[in-house]
C-alpha cells in the first residue's frame, strides 16, 4: 500500500502511537541469518515465532509501508478456525491431516489469546465466538453437511441454535437459522499487527518499515535489493500476500486478487444494545461471498462483504487503497440487517486486496531453485487466525525443523491454478455477476436463472463457497 489513505483500523492504531514510533527505512547494506519481507501478520508471527525458537538468531523484517499496512490492517477483524472448511480438508489432504488443521486452528484462537495476555497487547481482544446463518432460503441447511462430519468425529465446537436464539445474537431478524461455535473472537486488527510489530522489537527483530524489496538473487546467501539497500541472509521468507502473484512468474496464477469491501458505524451503543447484538460475537451469512459483521467495544458495528473488484493479471488496483466504491449497499445492508441503525451515520469505507486461491486455503512452498527461500500466502479472505499457524509453519521452514507443520501438504506449494489471463479476469467477473444475480433472486424469494445456478455452484466446487 502506497500510504496514503488508511482504512479505519489502521487510522485509530496509529493514533495510539507516539510520533516516533515507526521502525526507520533501510539504510545501507546489512546482514542477517533469517530476513523477512512483508510486515503484516504472516512475518510478524514467523519473526516472532523464530526469535523465540532460536533467540540468538539474528533476524531482519522490511516492510514497503508500515507493518499492518496490508490486508493484516484493514480485514474484519473476525478471528475464525478451519472447522467449516473440513470437508474441503478432507479432499485435499486426508482425514488424519484434515482432523489435525481443523484442531490446529482451533488451537491459534487460545494461543493468540495467550500471547495477546501475556505481552500486554491491548487490541479489543473479546472471544464470543461466531454465528454462522441462512438469510435466504436458498442458505437453509447451507452448513448442515460439515457439521455432521465433525459431529460424527467428535471434533466439533458447533452447536445448532433455536431460530429465535439466532436472530437474538445476531440482532437481526433477518436471520432465518444458525450454528454457534465459542471458538472464535474479534480483534482490532491493526491494533493487533502494531503490537507484534511492538513484541517482535522487543525479541530483537530489526524492521525497516518504508522499505520495498526490488529484487531477490539466487545461491546461498541470498542478496535482496530493496529500496535502502540490499541484505543479505541465509534463510528469507516471503510473506506478501496478495503481492506476491505480481512480483513471481511461477505463483501468477496461484491466486485471484478481490476485495473486500467494509463499511463502519458511527458509535450507536444504545441502538446495538437493543438490537440483541453484544459482545464480540462475528456474524456471517451463508453466501458464496458472505455477508459479515461484529460490533466495536464503543458501540459500531462494522459490516462487510467479499468479492467485489478484482484485479487483472495479479495487479494492484488503485481503488484497493481508497474507499470502497461499495459504501452505498454496504450501508443499505446494515440498515437491512438492523434498521434500528438507520438514522447512524457511516464513519468510514474502505476495501483491501483478498488473495484467493483455488481451494480457499493458503500454501506454504519453497521458490524454484531457491531452496532457501519460503513463502506463504492464499489466506482467502480467513487469515487473522490462520496466519498464527502459517507463522509456524514458516519458522519451522526457516530452522529446518522436522515437525508435522513441514510434513504437511500446505508446505508443498499451491493446489491449483487459475486460468492465464485474459480468461482469469473475465471468467471472474462473468461468475461473480452470476453470484450477485442468484443471490438477488433467492433474496427476493426468486427462482435463479439455470445458466446463472450453474456458474454459482461452479464458484462453491472451487472452494469459494467456504465460510471467510
Amino acid at each position: 500500500m502506497a500510504g496514503g489513505f488508511r482504512p479505519w483500523w489502521l487510522a485509530e492504531a496509529l493514533a495510539r502511537e507516539p510520533a516516533d514510533g515507526r521502525s526507520p527505512p533501510l539504510s545501507g547494506d546489512t546482514r542477517a541469518d533469517l530476513a523477512i519481507v512483508g510486515g503484516g501478520f504472516t512475518g510478524l508471527w514467523t519473526a516472532i515465532l523464530a526469535k523465540q525458537a532460536r533467540p540468538e538468531l539474528d533476524v531482519v523484517l522490511v516492510e514497503a509501508d508500515i507493518c499492518g499496512a496490508g490486508a493484516s490492517g484493514r480485514n474484519g477483524g473476525c478471528v475464525l478456525t478451519w472447522t467449516t472448511k473440513f470437508m474441503t480438508l478432507c479432499r485435499l489432504y486426508g482425514e488424519a491431516e484434515a482432523v489435525r488443521l481443523a484442531r490446529a486452528s482451533e488451537q491459534a484462537i487460545l494461543d493468540i489469546e495467550a500471547f495477546i495476555d501475556a505481552h500486554g497487547i491491548e487490541c479489543d481482544w473479546r472471544r464470543d465466538g461466531t454465528l454462522y446463518t441462512a438469510t435466504s432460503n436458498a442458505q437453509l441447511g447451507a452448513s448442515d453437511a460439515v457439521m455432521g462430519e465433525l459431529g460424527r468425529r467428535g471434533i466439533s465446537t458447533w452447536t445448532r441454535l433455536p431460530d429465535d436464539e439466532v436472530r437474538r445474537r445476531a440482532g437481526s431478524r433477518a436471520h432465518l437459522e444458525g450454528w454457534f461455535s465459542p471458538l472464535a473472537a474479534t480483534v482490532q486488527p491493526a491494533l493487533l499487527a502494531r503490537g507484534l510489530r511492538r513484541v517482535a522489537l522487543g525479541l530483537g527483530v530489526r524492521i525497516h518499515e518504508h522499505t520495498s524489496m526490488h529484487g531477490l538473487g539466487r545461491g546461498t546467501p541470498m542478496t535482496i535489493a530493496t529500496s535502502g539497500g540490499t541484505i543479505t541472509a541465509d534463510r528469507v521468507v516471503l510473506a506478501l500476500n496478495a503481492w506476491m502473484a505480481g512480483l513471481f512468474a511461477e505463483l501468477r496464477r496461484s491466486i485471484a486478487i478481490v476485495s473486500s469491501d467494509m463499511v463502519i458505524t458511527e458509535p450507536a451503543p444504545a441502538a446495538l444494545k437493543a438490537t440483541g447484538l453484544d459482545g464480540g460475537i462475528s456474524v456471517l451469512d451463508s453466501r458464496t461471498f458472505v455477508h459479515y459483521y461484529r460490533s466495536t467495544p464503543d458501540g459500531r458495528l462494522m459490516l462487510g462483504k467479499g468479492g467485489n473488484t478484482f484485479a487483472y493479471g495479479g495487479r494492484m488496483h488503485p481503488v484497493f487503497d481508497a474507499p470502497s466504491p461499495y459504501r452505498l449497499p454496504l450501508a443499505a445492508t446494515v440498515v437491512r440487517f438492523m434498521p434500528g441503525l438507520a438514522p447512524t451515520r457511516i464513519a468510514a469505507s474502505w476495501n483491501g486486496p483478498s488473495d484467493r486461491s483455488v481451494t480457499g486455503l493458503p500454501f506454504f512452498g519453497a521458490l524454484a531453485g531457491r531452496p532457501n527461500v519460503w513463502y506463504g500466502f492464499g489466506y482467502s479472505g480467513n487469515g487473522v487466525g490462520p496466519t498464527r499457524m502459517g507463522g509456524q509453519l514458516l519458522a519451522d521452514l526457516a530452522l529446518g525443523r522436522d515437525t508435522a507443520w513441514t510434513r504437511s501438504p500446505l508446505a508443498r506449494g499451491p493446489r491449483g491454478q487459475f486460468p492465464p489471463e485474459p480468461i482469469r479476469y473475465l471468467g471472474s467477473l462473468l461468475v461473480r455477476d452470476a453470484i450477485r444475480r442468484t443471490e438477488a433472486d433467492a433474496d427476493a424469494g426468486r427462482v435463479p436463472r439455470r445458466w446463472d445456478a450453474a456458474l454459482a455452484r461452479f464458484a462453491a466446487a472451487a472452494g469459494k463457497a467456504d465460510k471467510a
